[in-house]
C-alpha cells in the first residue's frame, strides 16, 4: 500500500523525523529535506499518529509533518463527571482506550493493590474494605478531565485519578482532620449529598447538616438515593420513582433498613460537594424534598412540616 502510517513520538528531533522518513521510504535524501526545513520553516513538528503516503511530495510530507490538526493524536480525553459511578467510569475509560471495563472494575476491587497505595495516597484506610462494599474504590474517584494515553493500563489510568482525589483530600486535609467522621465516613456522607441534591453551595450544606442531624439523633437516614445503588438504578431509563418504591428492598445500603451510614460511597462526589460535608449549616431540620418540577429544595423540622412539603412539590407522575 502506497499508505504509511507515520508515528513522531514527544522528543524526536528533526533529525531523528528525518531518518525515520528516509527508513520509511517516504523521503530520497535526508540533506535536501534539511534544506526545505530551513527554506519554508517547517521546523515546528508535532506529536502524534499521520497517515502518509509515498506518492506525496516533500513539501506535503513535512508541512502534514508540522500540523497539529493532521496529527491523530495518542492521548484521549476522559471526563468524570460529579455522580458518576464507578462501572460507568469504567465504560467511558474502555470506549477510547484498549483498558478494558472488567479489568478496571477488578483492579478497584483489589484489595491488596489497593492497601499497597496507603504511604502515597492518606485516603486509603482499611476502613474501605468492608465486607458490603461493592466496589472498593467507588466514591474516591475524583470528578475531572483527564488525558489518558490511548494505549495504557488500568494502573496508570487508576493511578492519574488518585492523584486528582489527592489533590482535592491535601487542600481539606486541615477540615478532614477537624471532622468526628471519618475520611471513608466523609467520602459515603458526600457521595449521598452529590446524589441527593444539585443546587447552590448553600443548600448543599444545608443537606449536610440534616444528615449530621439525623445521625446524631439515631434516626435512620432514608435517603432513596441509597436504594437507587442498591437496586443498580439505571439513570437512563429507569424513572426516579423506582428508588421511592424499593424502600423495603433488602441491602447493607438501603438506609431505610439500616441505621447511620452505608457501607462506602454511592457514587464519586465533587469538591463542592465534599467541602459542604466538611462545612454544614447547622439547623434544627430534619427532613428535605426537592421539587420534582424545579429542584428546589424544601427543608422541614417536623414530619407534619415535611408531608405537607411533598404534598406541594412532589408529583409522582413527573
Amino acid at each position: 500500500s502506497e499508505e504509511v502510517e507515520f508515528k513522531v513520538n514527544t522528543g524526536d528531533t528533526s533529525a531523528d523525523i528525518l531518518q525515520h522518513l528516509k527508513n520509511e521510504n517516504l523521503i530520497k535524501d535526508v540533506n535536501v529535506a534539511k534544506l526545505y526545513i530551513r527554506l519554508y520553516e517547517l521546523n515546528n513538528f508535532k506529536s502524534g499518529t499521520f497517515t502518509l503516503n509515498r506518492n506525496m511530495d516533500l513539501q506535503a510530507i513535512l508541512e502534514n509533518l508540522n500540523s497539529a490538526t493532521a496529527a491523530a493524536s495518542d492521548t484521549v480525553s476522559v471526563t468524570v463527571t460529579e455522580g458518576d459511578w464507578a462501572k460507568h467510569i469504567a465504560e467511558k475509560i474502555a470506549a477510547v482506550t484498549n483498558v478494558k471495563e472488567d479489568e478496571l472494575l477488578q483492579l478497584w476491587n483489589d484489595k491488596e493493590w489497593i492497601s499497597s497505595l496507603k504511604s502515597t495516597y492518606p485516603f486509603i484506610t482499611d476502613e474501605m474494605f468492608q465486607d458490603n462494599v461493592r466496589i472498593y474504590l467507588e466514591g474516591y474517584i475524583a470528578p475531572n478531565t483527564y488525558e489518558f494515553y490511548k494505549e495504557t493500563t488500568a494502573k496508570d489510568v487508576t493511578l492519574k485519578m488518585l492523584d486528582q482525589t489527592k489533590v482535592v483530600y491535601e487542600a481539606n486535609k486541615d477540615a478532614i482532620a477537624k471532622s468526628k467522621l471519618s475520611i471513608h465516613q466523609l467520602y459515603t456522607l458526600a457521595s449521598i449529598v452529590q446524589y441527593e441534591g444539585g443546587g447552590d453551595e448553600t443548600t448543599l450544606r444545608t443537606i449536610a447538616g440534616v444528615f449530621y442531624n439525623r445521625l446524631n439523633q439515631g434516626m435512620l437516614l432514608q435517603s432513596s438515593v441509597t436504594v437507587c445503588y442498591a437496586i443498580d438504578f439505571d439513570r437512563q431509563t429507569d424513572k426516579w420513582q423506582a428508588c421511592e418504591v424499593n424502600a423495603e428492598f433488602d441491602s447493607p445500603y438501603n438506609t431505610y433498613l439500616h441505621k447511620g451510614l452505608p457501607p462506602g460511597p454511592i457514587e464519586n462526589p465533587g469538591e463542592k460537594v465534599f467541602k459542604a460535608v466538611l462545612n454544614p449549616i447547622e439547623t434544627d431540620y430534619l427532613y428535605f424534598v426537592a421539587d420534582t418540577k424545579t429542584g428546589e429544595v424544601f427543608f422541614a423540622k417536623t414530619l407534619t412540616e415535611h408531608n405537607q412539603n411533598v404534598k406541594d412539590h412532589v408529583n409522582l407522575n413527573d
